[in-house]
């Protein structure tokens, strides 16, 4: 991995918040605020021409929101991930940002030393969702759609029954050490098994597989066992 510091755009319409944001994340050594945008069309336009490494995506922006701006740079094939903020843990805007591509998602009022580390798992090509939030937000999302979604028999056709059981314990929140332990196998395993289910599900992240599980109907809302 380079030694270079993550290069990071923030995207927030309040300017007090983006500078609060600077001043605790300017501190760190391995991050570099390359630019900062008041809404969403500045924020594609500024990640179109520096092409940070993450963006730090306020959801509720003036002239396009974090969602369809998340979306910009997803379809633009832009090497960038994009960490998404917002105020309520249960916006519902925030399904779709996960749908639209982003790497999860923090509430504004985490801890700054949660908000580094989110950084720096996302620039790793992690998923930062809180477990208990992103059952909940794929629950309410799934009990507004059907469970018949048409694109079901073709995709979970592909996986092996042991890449749907990888993908269900994913849907619970578990990582990849707790899956392991879970089915008896080792971590490496589950990463392979991890890798596998993402290409044939055609999705970026753990975070993308997640929310397809859920649209698919493979886990239904509320479901724990």
């Amino acid at each position: 991995m380079s030694d270079r510091p993550i290069r990071l755009l923030l995207a927030d319409d309040q300017q007090l918040l983006r500078a609060g944001f600077k001043m605790v994340l300017g501190a760190e050594t391995d991050i570099d605020i390359v630019g900062e945008a008041g809404d969403g069309v500045e924020a594609f336009e500024l990640t179109r021409r520096l092409v940070p490494d993450v963006v730090l995506m306020d959801i509720r922006m003036p002239r396009r929101d974090g969602v369809a701006a998340t979306a910009d740079i997803v379809q633009a094939n832009l090497p960038t991930r994009v960490l998404v903020l917002t105020t309520f843990d249960l916006d519902e805007y925030v399904v779709g940002a996960l749908r639209a591509g982003a790497a999860g998602f923090l509430t504004k009022d985490a801890p700054a030393a949660d908000l580094v580390e989110a950084i720096r798992t996302v620039h790793r090509g992690g998923a930062v969702v809180a477990p208990h939030i992103l059952s909940t937000l794929l629950g309410r999302f799934a009990q507004h759609r059907g469970t018949d979604d048409e694109r079901s028999p073709a995709l979970l056709g592909a996986l092996t029954t042991r890449e749907k059981e990888v993908l269900m314990l994913l849907a619970k929140g578990l990582t990849n050490a707790e899956i392991a332990d879970s089915l008896t196998v080792g971590e490496t395993t589950v990463k392979t098994h991890v890798g596998h289910l993402l290409t044939k599900l055609g999705v970026r992240d753990r975070v993308q597989a997640v929310v397809l599980a859920y649209e698919t109907g493979l886990v239904k809302p509320g479901a724990t066992d």
